[in-house]
């Protein structure tokens, strides 16, 4: 009997238990690893590091559309020359127009025949640039499938670290406040009503234009200083359970300091609530850097993201060109949609009511 309560799995092992019994859970799973591979890959050069490699013709169209469209499409337009004019026999220049002409016909031909006049013909012999590729490509040739795999390596990015950010200000602010309580709570109270009283869209464009300034680390910081705020209402209501249970008053006899028992004591049994919030949060700001990139306060000029990508192919659908949007959405639609499958799994595995 004491061997099996000395040997009884915790809190952790119980979740990863329920976690493998969930197959859709494990697939969810799987995506999400896949995704966070192809991130690591990219970001060392091993996949997509030449993606701004103009490797295709303007607009190429998917392999599967057919090479045919590619080349109607990039087919010069050859009109048939205008008519000379009839000649004058009693037109005293006559004689040496037509010897004009001549010699310029002749020059063109030479200047044709040597590839001086011709960039196209000059372009061909090189073979520098494809008709098709597999999933087309935007406007300036690049490869739309290195271009995704690259844009996910940002949108990832941005989403995990300014989840992070977000989760480590709310888990602080609410242990502070749900601990101490008393004046403390109520000024953190004060500083969240602040935050929650305006719109999130807004207060996302009213820091993005305080800074002032594109790149990835001013999206993480736009992000990580709006998105606390729902971390931190959990984290506060579980230190304000939490604080005055037993093993805290133990601990508290026992003379351990403040910070180790908001720390070493209460928050090893709400990390799991923070574990959550930042599976939740990362999804959410996976989703915001797109609007942001799409509003064109995200990504600066250089950069690839899906939210990049898919304001750019606002204007590429009017032209018809539907890949670069499909490639977009569907890389962002299956991470979002297998990180929310995962997230949901993973917090009725903590949920202690379910032990």
């Amino acid at each position: 009997m004491n061997d099996a309560v000395r040997h009884s799995p915790g809190l952790w092992a119980l979740a990863w238990r329920r976690l493998r019994a969930d197959r859709v859970a494990m697939v969810a799973l799987a995506i999400v690893a896949l995704y966070l591979v192809s991130l690591l890959l990219s970001a060392t050069g091993v996949i997509a590091s030449h993606w701004d490699a103009e490797v295709g013709v303007s607009y190429a169209p998917p392999a599967f559309l057919g090479a045919e469209t590619a080349a109607q499409r990039d087919a010069p337009r050859i009109t048939a020359p205008p008519a000379p004019p009839a000649e004058n026999p009693r037109d005293p220049l006559g004689p040496v127009l037509k010897q004009l002409r001549a010699e310029r016909a002749a020059g063109k031909a030479d200047s044709d025949q040597h590839g001086s006049r011709n960039p196209l013909a000059g372009s061909l012999a090189k073979g520098a640039k494809r008709a098709t590729l597999p999933f087309g490509a935007d406007k300036w040739g690049h490869d739309i499938i290195q271009k995704t795999i690259k844009g996910s390596e940002t949108s990832i990015v941005v989403g995990l670290t300014s989840a992070l950010l977000a989760t480590v200000l709310g888990t602080l602010f609410g242990a502070i406040s749900g601990y101490y309580g008393a004046w403390v709570d109520d000024l953190f109270n004060w500083f969240y009503s602040v935050f929650t009283s305006v719109p999130y869209l807004l207060l996302i464009l009213a820091v993005a234009a305080v800074l002032h300034q594109k790149g990835v680390l001013t999206i993480v910081l736009i992000l990580g200083l709006t998105g606390w705020t729902g971390v931190y209402r959990l984290i506060r209501a579980e230190y304000l359970k939490h604080k005055n249970r037993e093993y805290v008053l133990a601990a508290d006899a026992i003379g351990a300091s403040h910070a180790s028992r908001m720390f070493r004591h209460i928050f090893p049994n709400v990390s799991h609530v923070a574990l959550v919030q930042l599976s939740i949060l990362t999804v959410g700001f996976i989703k915001s850097e797109v609007i942001l990139s799409f509003l064109g306060f995200g990504v600066p000029v250089g950069v690839v993201s899906w939210g990049s990508m898919l304001n750019e192919a606002q204007n590429e659908l009017i032209l018809g060109k539907w890949w670069q949007l499909t490639a977009a959405t569907t890389a962002m639609a299956v991470l979002v949609t297998a990180f929310s499958v995962f997230t949901d799994a993973l917090r009725d595995a903590l949920d202690p009511k379910l032990k």
